[in-house]
C-alpha cells in the first residue's frame, strides 16, 4: 500500500450540507474555500489560510524575515485526504489539516517529513520533502529558533516535535499534525 495522498480535489456543495469530517472541529473553518483568506508574504505568491489564523501566520513569517529568517517555498490551503486510515486502494481517508488551511509548511526542500523518528537520528527514514540540517541549513527550521518559539506563543505546535514516529520540520498547525 503506498499510504500516499490522492485525488486532492475541490469540494463544491452548499455550505451547509457540509459533512462533520470537513469541518475542523478546533477552528471552524472548512474545506471550503470561502473559509480561507488570502495572505500576502514579501515576494512569494500568495497562499490561503483558514481566515480564523491567516492574519497572525502572516505578522509571524514577516516578523520572522524581518528578524534573519531565510524562507523559499511555503504551502498552505490545499485540500486532499493525507491523514486517517489507509483503504483498500492504498488511499488516506482523513483530511489533512491543510485542507482546513490550518496548517503551512515552510521550506520543505531543507525540512523533510520523516519516518521511523521517534527521536531524531540515523534511523529516521526521509519520506518527503529535503534533508533537515539545523545549523548548516540556514532553511532549515531551527527548534529552539525565533519562528518555532513565536508560532509556539501563537498557539501553533511544529511538526518537529510531533509525539510518535513521524518528524514533520516543514509543518506547523494547530494540532501539530
Amino acid at each position: 500500500m503506498t499510504k500516499k495522498a490522492e485525488d486532492i480535489a475541490l469540494i463544491r456543495k452548499p455550505y451547509a450540507e457540509l459533512m462533520p469530517e470537513e469541518i475542523d472541529a478546533q477552528t471552524g473553518c472548512s474545506v471550503c474555500s470561502e473559509d480561507q483568506r488570502w495572505i500576502q508574504f514579501a515576494e512569494f505568491e500568495p497562499i490561503r489560510l483558514c481566515k480564523i489564523i491567516a492574519h497572525e501566520v502572516g505578522s509571524i513569517l514577516n516578523r520572522a524575515v524581518a528578524q534573519g529568517l531565510k524562507i523559499t517555498e511555503l504551502k498552505g490551503y490545499r485540500v486532499g485526504r493525507t491523514r486517517g486510515e489507509v483503504d483498500a486502494h492504498g488511499k488516506r481517508t482523513g483530511f489533512s489539516n491543510h485542507s482546513f488551511g490550518i496548517a503551512i509548511d515552510i521550506n520543505p526542500a531543507s525540512n523533510g517529513l520523516y519516518e521511523n523518528c521517534l527521536e531524531f537520528g540515523d534511523q529516521c527514514v526521509l519520506r518527503r520533502g529535503g534533508e533537515w540540517r539545523p545549523g548548516r541549513n540556514p532553511q532549515s527550521i531551527q527548534g529552539q529558533g525565533l519562528l518555532v518559539r513565536l508560532m509556539k506563543e501563537a498557539g501553533f505546535k511544529w511538526g518537529g516535535e510531533i509525539p510518535g514516529w513521524q518528524k514533520d520540520f516543514m509543518h506547523f498547525s494547530v494540532s501539530g499534525y
